[in-house]
């Protein structure tokens, strides 16, 4: 999948950056080296070969699930202006 020069400006403005021409040309090269690589990567077999979380063998240490802190809640929203069910009320700021 190689992008083309429209591509990259399509994206420039959904992103909001004023990029020069010779930054468009710059960008469309790096972002077709990428696919390039992702294309080369995905033939690579996998058959065989499990997921992983983390690429070193690391043990977890677990510890016991129990609480350790106080509800503090109560306190905390005292000083707010309104509280409903246990939630902040704010302004609406976004317009619908």
């Amino acid at each position: 999948m190689a992008l083309t020069l429209s591509d990259v400006e399509k994206i420039a403005k959904l992103s909001r950056l004023s990029l020069t021409e010779e930054e468009k040309r710059q960008n469309l090269q790096e972002l077709n080296d990428i696919f390039a690589l992702v294309e080369k990567m995905q033939t690579v077999n996998t058959d065989g070969i499990e997921p992983m979380a983390h690429p070193h063998e690391a043990a977890l240490r677990l510890r016991e699930d129990r609480v350790t802190e106080t509800d503090h809640a109560a306190e905390y929203q005292a000083v707010a202006p309104e509280v409903r069910n246990r939630l902040y009320i704010v302004p609406q700021v976004i317009e619908e």
